[in-house]
């Protein structure tokens, strides 16, 4: 078949010019090319059809292939293909609105192209607002290990991932490191709730002894996603936000990964009640992976700080494509969408009733504990249950290449921690029917049970 030949040609050229993110070097490594989507499903260049059990990057949360939102992005790109936001355009003021609706209201959005990006400009923004409001003195960003916030220096400072730094430091300055909410591994007893409390506590030892007048801001994603699926009791984020404000600490909540239904609430942080972030950044699911586009959505008390006079007062940041119209155009269908087919009640009900089948493998040998959050799902694999001892890395890799070999595509935390890349991760679109469901399922269960 000749499209089938173009491609294989295509794909024989690919290491010549191409350079893949995150491929260590192997000559004979044969890399997969996509032709085709459509759903949860995609076909490489053989016509082979598989499920991505990633949602691509975490970003496809509406699956492949939605002609209204490709129409939307064309429709705006024949009404206007390009404005910068150091003006207007009605894209932009729309979901920006949006967006202060979907956060409960009184925020004001900055739009870039990532969630690098989007974490960039909050770290600039809680400097220059404690700057601005009294203390200057406060300039460290505290986030937590495990944790990623980005790619980017000041984002990969923030993240807490040693081997992500490997040959990248010495880091940007003012980031400091606290121990995560993680219960299974924890030093502080077998008691989650507890456990995950004196967590936080650690985040008050801290700013106390560095010194309040030093600590701008706190970044944490509700769950640590690519740097294992770790997910706290609701408790932890409540008695965060409690320390943040005592303290006169920003807190930064990053969605970039469990923003826009993922994990069965619109956004993450809505699983602890009472809490509203001061920033929340966004991307991925903000558009569902069809256009670029990130988001830093700030409470207007804080945007009031840069309403004063003075050459250096106003923010002076700027992105040439963020918030490019058709992304935006692009991102208010996909909210639409999510909106009319109640995408995140469907997946607090299928997370449970699909997925929620997979927390079964716990009784296995080699399976230390399974995490879940609607969509978002991961499966600590370890060599020994009584000792914790993580599995090797080639174990990892075995079974998400076993579960590829089945046409099913998995994550796993690669490149995260020394000794610890061994957990599998699981994101599907979030649009996933009930068959394709029941297919992960069945394939991870098939392949694990088969250890």
């Amino acid at each position: 078949m000749k499209v089938e030949s173009d491609m294989s040609q295509v794909a024989a050229k690919t290491t010549s010019h191409l350079w893949n993110a995150m491929h260590r070097y192997n000559p004979d490594a044969q890399t997969m090319m996509a032709v085709s989507g459509k759903g949860s499903w995609f076909v490489d260049e053989k016509g082979k059809n598989y499920l991505d059990g990633v949602s691509g990057l975490w970003c496809l949360n509406l699956g492949y292939g939605r002609e209204e939102i490709a129409e939307a992005a064309a429709a705006q790109m024949k009404q206007l293909s390009y404005f910068p936001l150091t003006m207007n355009h009605p894209p932009a003021v729309k979901l920006a609105g949006k967006i202060s609706e979907l956060l409960g209201g009184n925020y004001q959005t900055f739009f870039s192209n990532s969630g690098s990006e989007a974490n960039e400009t909050a770290f600039k923004i809680v400097r220059q607002y404690h700057n601005q409001t009294g203390n200057p003195g406060k300039y460290k960003i505290i986030s937590r290990y495990r944790a990623y916030h980005g790619s980017t220096l000041g984002a990969l400072s923030a993240t807490a991932q040693a081997n992500r730094r490997v040959k990248y430091d010495p880091s940007a300055p003012g980031f400091l490191h606290v121990y995560p909410p993680y219960s299974y591994r924890s030093i502080f007893g077998d008691n989650p709730e507890e456990s995950d409390l004196k967590a936080a506590q650690m985040l008050e030892e801290m700013i106390n002894w560095e010194g309040e007048e030093t600590v701008a801001a706190f970044i944490m994603e509700p769950f640590i996603s690519g740097g294992g699926v770790i997910i706290p009791s609701p408790k932890y984020l409540q008695r965060v936000a409690e320390i943040c404000k005592k303290h006169n600490v920003l807190l930064i909540i990053d969605e970039v990964v469990s923003g826009y239904g993922r994990t069965g609430e619109m956004f993450g942080f809505m699983h602890s009640a009472g809490v509203k972030p001061d920033i929340v950044t966004m991307a991925k699911g903000l558009t569902s992976g069809y256009l670029p586009l990130g988001a830093t959505s700030v409470k207007s008390e804080i945007y009031e700080a840069f309403k004063q006079e003075g050459k250096d007062s106003h923010l002076r940041h700027v992105s040439t494509y963020g918030g490019h119209p058709a992304a935006c155009a692009v991102a208010l269908k996909n909210i639409e969408i999510i909106e009319k087919e109640n995408i995140v009640a469907r997946v607090r009900e299928l997370g449970r009733k699909k997925l929620g089948q997979l927390h079964g493998l716990a009784d296995h040998k080699n399976v230390g504990e399974v995490r879940q959050a609607g969509f978002l799902l991961g499966i600590e694999m370890v060599a020994d249950k009584a000792t914790k001892q993580p599995v090797d890395e080639a174990s990892v890799a075995a079974i998400v290449n076993a579960c590829k070999e089945k046409g099913l595509i998995i994550g796993k935390n690669g490149d995260t921690v020394p000794g610890f890349n061994n957990v599998l991760i699981l994101a599907p679109p979030l649009t996933s029917t009930e068959e394709d469901l029941d297919f992960i399922v069945d394939t991870v269960n098939a392949v694990i049970r088969g250890i």
